[in-house]
């Protein structure tokens, strides 16, 4: 969805007019009253890498704040989650990005955030800071194969990532009914034998949603460089920041919850 957000982005930079020197000449040569209504309009200006790290900075700062808020009133997580979970829906599916809306996710997102997490710490001291730590370092390694060593995504990798992305979302969706009606953890909490050992089925499950979010990583480096060779206007930013964020969010909470399989 966010994918065809920015194609479209890239046809709208795509079919701004170009002024020529004769034409800018004439434009500056108009008295100040009249360059409000007449003349050509000047392009918008095309999106950088730079535009992409400043509006990542100000949706995490904003994201680390509300954590703040959810941190010391944990209650708020889970309204904030459904929030935070229509916007994010909204602003996937939304052809031009919202800049309010993005923001709106940000905030709501850093209460559920702030709140799960000191859920998390009360139970397993120390819990976060190994999650935060980890999820820097996949950050950092995923980045690293993608600027270094070339990784890219074909088409059909990429609708293989939509599917695998499309189908835990959905399960997400489910197990979480279940586990909000049967007071359980539901699928994640049963029990399974791997060769005479006893796992959680969430541990597996942990495994490959980590991977999958750390794959996802890739994606977003590819549109984020996409967009800035393809030149799309710089309004589109706000959808790269935004589609980052969401990844390592993502990324964050899966790795927090396979750390406390491991540390219960």
């Amino acid at each position: 969805m966010m994918n065809r957000a920015l194609n479209q982005g890239v046809q709208a930079g795509r079919n701004e007019p170009v002024m020529s020197d004769q034409e800018l000449n004439n434009l500056f040569d108009q008295p100040a009253a009249q360059n409000r209504n007449t003349g050509p309009q000047v392009a918008d200006r095309a999106m950088t890498y730079d535009d992409v790290m400043m509006k990542t900075g100000v949706l995490f700062t904003i994201l680390l704040a509300g954590a703040v808020v959810g941190w010391f009133v944990p209650f708020l997580a889970l309204p904030a989650m459904l929030i935070a979970l229509v916007l994010g829906l909204v602003n996937a599916f939304k052809k031009e990005p919202s800049k309010a809306l993005i923001i709106g996710y940000a905030v709501f997102e850093g209460v559920f955030l702030g709140g799960i997490s000191a859920m998390f710490e009360a139970q397993f001291s120390g819990i976060v800071v190994q999650a935060v730590l980890a999820t820097l370092c996949v950050f950092g390694v995923m980045l690293a194969l993608f600027k270094f060593k070339g990784v890219r995504y074909g088409s059909k990798m990429k609708k293989f990532m939509m599917i695998a992305i499309g189908g835990y979302a959905i399960f997400s969706l489910i197990n979480f009914g279940i586990a909000m009606f049967t007071g359980t953890g539901g699928a994640r909490s049963v029990e399974i034998n791997i060769m005479g050992f006893e796992m959680p089925l969430g541990v597996i499950i942990g495994i490959v949603a980590t991977v999958l979010a750390a794959m996802t990583l890739i994606m977003d480096f590819q549109m984020i460089e996409q967009g800035v060779k393809q030149r799309i206007p710089e309004k589109y930013s706000w959808m790269c920041a935004f589609s980052l964020m969401v990844t390592l969010v993502w990324l964050y909470i899966e790795i927090l919850r396979l750390i406390s399989y491991f540390r219960n």
